[in-house]
């Protein structure tokens, strides 16, 4: 039995907050914006000075989205409601805001211009699958611990297939064709959303995407070779003495076989081209001279999918210097 010497005095209390307790608004998409806090069924902006980066992980994680990327007060304006009069005491590895201590805050002034805007990077929430590059294949959008095909009605595809490459970083939308019928999710969206998380959704049986972007190829490489040692490094790239040979090489991540460099001079307008060949090509100059003076670039071009794509390296600049 209990005795009452035993016995303990439990206080409990409840948080303020609703379920939906945290927004980011005014910003570009639902993963930037002013932070609100929501208190007695109100939206109070929260002051920079009783917010930290520990806070900022916990409401990026709290609104479905990756890690924070910038913290800056008056950044999306001070909102027309009033300021939460509370400082946040997160530890950074809450899974939403609400889990969080609060405590009041010492300073009672907020100044205006310092309701805290943050920024949090984009979730990896969504994939192509099986297209041989990251920016083309079936799509799949990882829902409750697992990855899902994402499908949607005829008259809403492209719509949905623009969104996706747009979240992907992946460019436009250059074609959308239904895959295999299968259990999914089906998505539909108007096109000018930032991401699939803003688009409505329900579960479906109906066919799955399959969606190939503009930015199909990754960027080329480009670089200098030389057999006689004619080449230093000087302080704006590579310098070439005068009567050596050189060699420009271009080369790109083995994606798809096939394809041709193109080598653009832009000196004289001048474009070499070579087929690739286990995905580079060579370009051989046999006596520097002043005319190979400029900036190179190499162009990679395929056709895969039906569709021309191409990528552009970086520019290297490069010098002639004395015999």
């Amino acid at each position: 039995s209990l005795s009452v010497s035993s016995t303990k005095l439990i206080e409990c209390s409840t948080n303020s907050f609703s379920p939906e307790s945290v927004r980011l608004v005014d910003g570009a998409g639902l993963c930037s914006g002013r932070v609100e806090v929501k208190s007695n069924q109100s939206w109070a902006s929260v002051c920079e000075a009783d917010f930290d980066r520990q806070d900022a992980e916990v409401v990026c994680r709290d609104v479905g989205c990756g890690a924070p990327a910038a913290l800056q007060g008056g950044l999306y304006g001070e909102g027309e409601g009033q300021t939460w009069d509370k400082e946040f005491q997160c530890k950074g590895n809450e899974s939403l805001l609400l889990d969080c201590d609060t405590s009041d805050r010492e300073n009672n002034t907020c100044l205006p211009g310092n309701a805290v805007g943050l920024t949090c990077s984009e979730p990896d929430d969504v994939r192509l699958v099986g297209g041989g590059s990251r920016c083309a294949g079936g799509v799949e959008w990882y829902d409750q611990g697992e990855w899902r095909t994402v499908g949607a009605d005829d008259r809403n595809q492209r719509d949905v297939a623009a969104v996706v490459c747009r979240q992907l970083g992946c460019g436009s939308a250059v074609s959308v064709l239904p895959g295999n019928t299968t259990i999914g999710i089906r998505v539909s969206c108007s096109g000018s959303e930032s991401s699939l998380r803003e688009c409505g959704r329900s579960d479906d049986l109906l066919p799955g995407l399959t969606v190939i972007c503009s930015d199909l190829l990754v960027q080329p490489d480009i670089f200098l070779t030389d057999s006689m040692g004619g080449v230093s490094r000087g302080h704006q790239g590579p310098e070439m003495f005068r009567g050596y040979n050189f060699t420009i090489t271009c080369s790109t991540q083995p994606q798809y076989p096939g394809g041709f460099f193109l080598l653009t001079f832009t000196g004289s307008n001048r474009t070499q081209i070579q087929q690739a060949v286990n995905h580079s090509a060579a370009f051989l100059f046999p006596a520097a001279d002043d005319s190979h003076q400029g900036n190179y670039s190499c162009v990679y071009d395929n056709y895969v999918f039906s569709h021309n794509f191409s990528s552009e390296s970086e520019l290297l600049s490069l010098a002639i210097t004395g015999n």
